[in-house]
């Protein structure tokens, strides 16, 4: 109030207003002040047992909330002392007017003054105590609050990426721990996971701000550090699975293994007659690897009297991709001796629909049509037939057949 500055007194109705004003700004600054205070990430700083950047967040946090709450209650109690005084004269004369406007625009917000070490003290003492207006201590309270607010909102940013990540990977570990414990396996790799998850577990829960880069959370080393926690789950899985279930896995790998025989089997008998029908098939010897598949199966039989079932199931695992890759072999090397033999009869059957269509335009007692016609049967019905030159036969067959026909057609 620039007038109250310069000594004129407030009127009764200009007290009024500004008591007014007032209450309503204490009832906000008082409601900031414990939503704050109840905020998530300053609930989870209070009393936690902090170290490193985040100790020192920490302890900032709580000096300046101290502040704020003291400042807070130096202002609400000016604040008062004026409400009293202006309930107690309805018909306040000068000297009442005269108080109201220096508690309420001059410097009556008395702080304690702050603590100066001995050798910072001059003979006479320290500091004397600040004195501020209301609206100098709410400008005081509103930078201080901002900045807690901000300390307040990195931790608890800090907190809410890590900890979600940091119960995942804990989780992972102890479903591992417990795994590895029912099927009474030593997990090397476990235990220096183990460690791992215990540093990280420390780091965020101690120290989140040593996890921050660029003010930003990082959690790429809780993910790599998950990623590597699944990959021992899923073994361990895998092997719990395989020894509850090891008769009907054997079973399986049995059957999968009598696949692989048959697919090969059945590649060799295609084989030999692509070999005795078409000329130089240029068909790659079948590999037998059933044989070789059924030894490794046999010798896996023996290892649950170890207990390893965690090798057994790596093991048992590997056998059955060969197995499927073995059968896929197979099948691949009957499916390119049965395409030969189906190309065959591809190009039999394209030329007998030639051989239809010269008779329709009129060219079945053709000499030069029939010689060619000939020819190409002849490579077609001869074993073994040689599929390039038959090819090249049907295709002159072909373009004599559609040119004569469109001779005819003129």
């Amino acid at each position: 109030m620039a007038d109250a500055e310069l000594g004129r007194l407030m009127t009764k109705q200009e007290a009024d207003g500004a008591l007014e004003r007032l209450r309503d700004e204490r009832e906000r600054i008082g409601a900031g002040l414990l939503d704050l205070d109840a905020h998530p990430g300053h609930r989870m700083l209070d009393g936690a047992s902090l170290t490193g950047a985040s100790a020192e967040l920490q302890a900032r946090v709580a000096d300046r909330m101290a502040r704020l709450w003291q400042l807070f209650d130096r202002y609400r109690n000016v604040l008062a002392d004026a409400e009293q005084l202006r309930e107690r004269h309805p018909r306040p004369k000068p000297s009442q007017l005269a108080d109201l406007t220096r508690m309420l625009y001059g410097k009556s917000v008395e702080l304690e003054p702050e603590q100066v070490p001995l050798e910072k003290r001059g003979l006479l003492g320290g500091p004397r105590p600040t004195r501020l207006t209301l609206h100098a201590a709410v400008q005081r309270m509103t930078a201080l609050y901002d900045e807690v607010a901000h300390d307040v909102a990195a931790v608890d940013a800090a907190w809410s990426a890590l900890l979600p990540a940091l119960d995942a990977v804990e989780s992972k570990h102890r479903e591992a721990a417990a795994l590895a414990a029912s099927l009474e396996l030593p997990v090397a790799d476990l235990d220096g996971l183990g460690r791992e998850v215990a540093e990280a577990g420390h780091a965020v829960r101690a120290d989140p701000l040593s996890l921050v880069r660029n003010s930003a959370p990082d959690t790429s080393g809780l993910t790599e550090l998950s990623r590597r926690l699944d990959e021992v789950v899923a073994r361990l899985r895998g092997a719990a699975q395989l020894r509850d279930g090891f008769a009907t896995r054997l079973a399986a790998a049995d059957s999968l293994i009598a696949e692989v025989r048959q697919a090969h089997e059945e590649a060799l008998r295609v084989r030999a007659e692509a070999l005795e029908k078409i000329a130089s098939p240029g068909l790659p010897e079948p590999s037998d690897a059933a044989a070789a598949l059924a030894d490794r199966l046999a010798a896996l039989r023996h290892l649950p009297a170890t207990g390893r079932w965690d090798d057994l199931a790596e093991r048992l695992a590997d056998l059955e991709r060969a197995a499927t890759d073995a059968r896929a072999r197979a099948q691949h090397d009957r499916d390119l001796a049965a395409g030969l033999l189906e190309r065959r009869e591809e190009l039999r059957g394209r030329l007998a629909a030639y051989r239809v269509k010269a008779a329709r335009v009129g060219l079945a007692e053709d000499a030069e049509i029939q010689t060619i016609h000939e020819r190409a049967r002849e490579l077609l019905w001869t074993s073994p037939c040689d599929l390039r030159a038959a090819t090249v036969a049907l295709s002159g067959y072909q373009q004599a057949v559609n040119s004569r026909a469109k001779g005819a057609d003129r």
